[in-house]
């Protein structure tokens, strides 16, 4: 192996071949697939991609990464140096349905996350590698320690399956910690209607800033109005005692509409 991984990077090069044929399983291509792929690295997913599927593109940050790339001079690569966070999708993936199948970086991987529920109409299929504990916490339900932010958003947006665990010994070099593969299938409408998004976000947000608080006080250090919070906690009958990490998807949805609600009479009445 010629290139020195790059700690900078969050370079764990994954080279089991087994798990390898495991995430090309799950992400079920088809020769007509398109397909993303976040930090290729030194191309042993890339490889495999490219046997089943009709046309990939791959996201480098790594200059002497992206430059091995070019020179394989292949006609069904695409290849776009950057960063993941900071690239416009929209501008790169111009003819979705992609599949994504990443290795991803641990060290930003709830940021691309995060981006991803921004772009979850782009893609019919992701599949994705995680460090474990991000793994839980992406599938975790209520009143599951692991259960938070983004485990109600993907919810919201997703169905997810564990595919694999994954040790330390298939990467190179080895990370110090567990790391496994999710699968993500996007849902075509959010599973249940939400109204304002940005507003829904803004609510999980904040009944998760302050996880050993209750939903009264930490919706109310997050900006809503107390009296507001009050009223709405009422109106959907949840008791103001219970934290975030108790409430489903349905009380979520339910207790940022009351929200809204209240807080449009609100504004109204000044």
């Amino acid at each position: 192996m010629d290139h020195r991984p790059k700690k900078r990077f969050g370079q764990n090069f994954l080279r089991d071949r087994s798990i390898l044929d495991k995430i090309i399983a799950a992400a079920e291509l088809a020769p007509q697939s398109r397909v993303l792929e976040i930090g290729p690295g030194l191309g042993a997913l890339t490889d495999l991609l490219l046997e089943e599927a009709g046309n990939l593109q791959v996201i480098e940050l790594d200059r002497d990464l992206v430059e091995r790339f070019r020179q394989r001079n292949d006609p069904r690569l695409q290849i776009h140096e950057g960063d993941v966070l900071r690239l416009d999708w929209t501008a790169i993936l111009t003819e979705p349905p992609y599949t994504l199948v990443a290795n991803l970086p641990y060290n930003i991987s709830s940021q691309v996350v995060f981006k991803l529920l921004d772009h979850h109409m782009l893609f019919e299929r992701m599949v994705l590698m995680f460090q474990k504990e991000v793994a839980d916490r992406l599938c975790a339900g209520p009143g599951n320690r692991d259960y938070g932010i983004l485990s109600v958003l993907c919810a919201l947006y997703f169905d997810l399956e564990m595919v694999t665990r994954v040790a330390p010994g298939s990467f190179y070099p080895p990370p110090k910690v567990q790391s496994a593969v999710v699968a993500f299938t996007p849902l075509s409408a959010p599973r249940l209607p939400v109204g304002d998004e940005a507003f829904f976000r803004r609510v999980v947000k904040a009944a998760f800033a302050q996880r050993r608080k209750t939903l009264r006080n930490t919706l109310g250090a997050g900006g809503f109005n107390a009296e507001v919070v009050r009223t709405a906690l009422a109106e959907v009958g949840i008791d103001p005692t219970r934290r975030g990490e108790t409430l489903d998807l349905k009380e979520f949805v339910s207790l940022a509409q009351a929200l809204a609600t209240m807080q449009e009479s609100a504004d109204a009445g000044r």
